[in-house]
């Protein structure tokens, strides 16, 4: 069982790296101006234990978008 303050930095972690994968396929040379990325989930990132991101989809917080890869629940 992971501790709020465990389950808090890997959520923000997780956040931060969605964002991160995402700008950086939109800022590709392939692109057309002006489009968005088509990323939904990813591989959560190390550093953290399995068990905390199933802790996580527990909460709600994300979702299991097949193998290894989650996603934010709360995105339109």
């Amino acid at each position: 069982m992971a501790t709020e303050e465990e389950l808090k930095r890997a959520y923000k972690a997780f956040k931060k790296r969605i964002k991160l994968t995402r700008l950086d396929e939109e800022s590709g040379l392939t692109r057309g101006n002006n489009r968005k990325s088509g990323i939904t989930g990813i591989t959560p990132p190390s550093g953290h234990p399995p068990g905390i991101w199933d802790e996580l989809v527990t909460q709600g917080k994300l979702k299991r978008d097949g193998l290894g890869i989650y996603a934010l629940v709360n995105e339109l």
